[in-house]
């Protein structure tokens, strides 16, 4: 499994080969920051769909979903605070 970062760099490169024409002197840092926060926000919506969904569907086992939940909003804070310490 790749990392995020490594994705985001290696996007980015796609990224700049593709625009390389339009624009030769861009930023190859910055836009790989760019992508890897786009690719974490929806990581971050995803999770908390999925908690969601969870929650909704589990019935008897209500208690459980919801320490998933409250899990899953544990850790997207804690990288909603890593993504803000970036700028």
């Amino acid at each position: 499994m790749m990392p995020l970062r490594q994705r985001a760099e290696a996007s980015a490169r796609e990224i700049l080969d593709l625009l390389k024409d339009k624009h030769p002197d861009a930023h190859t840092q910055e836009v790989a920051d760019a992508v890897e926060i786009a690719i974490t926000k929806a990581l971050l919506e995803e999770r908390s769909r999925c908690a969601y969904v969870a929650a909704q569907c589990c019935g008897p086992e209500a208690d459980k979903a919801h320490k998933i939940r409250e899990e899953v909003n544990r850790v997207n804070n804690a990288l909603i605070a890593n993504l803000q310490s970036m700028r």
